[in-house]
């Protein structure tokens, strides 16, 4: 392997580790509505992460017209900037596809009695 091979890889597995890190951190936030984490809730769209500890991610609400906003993709930023190797975070608040109870978790459909 060459060295630059091998300093692609070592990137690749820094940004799949950071995801991680990431998605355990998005699990800890919870919905204002709902009694459930927001990774699991489908609310979650996307998770990209750079070789430099960008975070950038695309997520949704439940409605529209949700009272948090305009403020609780600040509040995900703000969490995800707690990870020590995350440099900086994005949140961009998505609305398609339009979230529905299809995107939650089986585990989360089951813990709400829908299951």
């Amino acid at each position: 392997m060459t060295d630059s091979q091998t300093e692609s890889k070592k990137k690749e597995e820094f940004r799949e580790t950071l995801r991680e890190k990431v998605i355990e951190t998005l699990r800890q936030v919870y919905d204002p509505e709902i009694p459930v984490n927001i990774y699991d809730l489908g609310l979650i769209y996307r998770v990209d992460v750079s070789s430099g500890g960008m975070v950038y991610i695309d997520m949704t609400l439940t409605a529209p017209g949700c009272p948090v906003a305009g403020t609780f993709p600040g509040s995900v930023e703000a969490a995800v900037r707690s990870v020590p190797e995350v440099l900086d975070a994005h949140v961009s608040l998505v609305w398609d596809p339009p979230w529905s109870q299809d995107c939650m978790s089986d585990e989360v459909k089951l813990q709400l009695g829908l299951l």
